[in-house]
């Protein structure tokens, strides 16, 4: 079935529980933000029980998804088991969708041009639509490069011992653009390096088992980095906060403070490291926060599933 976003209960009761009860299961489409964020506190009740506690991803992503978990940690002895999790977002079709231009080149606008054709089909080249590459950077907007996540982690004080799990799709024209992380990060792992081929090849073609996969890992990461939004890392950090408490250790960069960083040619690595250590203390990372009105519950599980008292959680 076909959903309004934010519905109210009653729509569920009028349209969708007859259908219910009618065909014993449903499924909503699109899958987001289907009921309203403001609801009376018992449906508000069982929303967390079922999200935080009655949701489980199928049994083969959950027993490969556990065992990824657990090489992880043992990959990452030299830190007491703990490691950091990345979101990257710098797939093609995030890439071409951003607007952005990063080496400029006639390959990568050729590569851009077709992408954003196959996906959107003609919507990049309506009459009237603007695209301004340098002020998308500018607010924030594009997805930041391997590089620059790389700069970034370096500058906030992670150094070449960090055991960092990247989790992603297929990035664009990965063999150039991974290999600076890759020197910066000697530790880092992906799915696709921390499983076997054959534990893979059951969810090839499948991109939200294979999403699902990288959920999990991060999940249980010291620290979670997010480089885009999206649903991946909004429901991600609010599950770490409810399942640590509150305490979950998130960094989630003012990407237009970045750029200022990034773009500047004379700053010198000091005064980039001061920016970024500040960037650092003004981020998501203690992630003790209470949900507004218009927040999402699955983001800000506070205090509609978690319980606040006498300043302890």
């Amino acid at each position: 079935m076909r959903t309004k976003a934010y519905s109210s209960p009653n729509h569920y009761v009028q349209n969708v529980l007859p259908k219910l009860l009618e065909l014993g299961a449903v499924r909503i489409a699109p899958f987001s933000n289907r009921l309203a964020q403001s609801v009376p506190l018992n449906i508000q009740a069982l929303r967390c029980l079922v999200n935080y506690h009655a949701l489980r991803f199928a049994e083969p992503i959950r027993i490969l998804s556990d065992e990824l978990v657990g090489r992880m940690t043992k990959k990452s002895l030299l830190t007491g088991g703990k490691y950091v999790s990345v979101h990257l977002r710098f797939e093609e079709d995030m890439v071409a969708f951003s607007c952005c231009t990063y080496d400029g080149g006639w390959r990568e606008k050729t590569e851009m041009d077709n992408a954003r054709e196959r996906s959107w089909r003609g919507k990049f080249r309506r009459h009237g639509r603007v695209i301004n590459p340098e002020a998308n950077r500018r607010d924030g907007k594009c997805p930041l490069t391997p590089l620059e996540v790389g700069m970034m982690l370096r500058g906030m004080g992670f150094d070449n011992t960090t055991s960092l799990y990247v989790a992603s799709g297929k990035i664009y024209n990965s063999e150039k653009y991974m290999a600076p992380l890759r020197q910066m990060f000697p530790l880092l792992t992906t799915k696709d390096s921390l499983a076997l081929p054959e534990e893979l090849a059951q969810f090839k073609g499948h991109s939200s088992q294979l999403a699902a996969l990288d959920y999990t890992v991060c999940v249980h990461s010291e620290v979670f980095v997010t480089t885009q939004g999206g649903n991946f890392p909004h429901f991600l950090m609010g599950h770490r906060r409810y399942m640590f408490g509150g305490n979950a250790k998130t960094i989630k960069p003012d990407k237009r403070k970045l750029v200022l960083s990034f773009d500047d040619p004379n700053i010198r690595w000091d005064q980039f490291k001061q920016n970024m250590q500040e960037i650092l203390q003004h981020s998501d990372m203690r992630s003790i926060a209470l949900r507004k009105p218009n927040d999402s519950v699955y983001t800000f599980p506070m205090p509609d599933c978690m319980c606040k008292q006498d300043g302890m959680i």
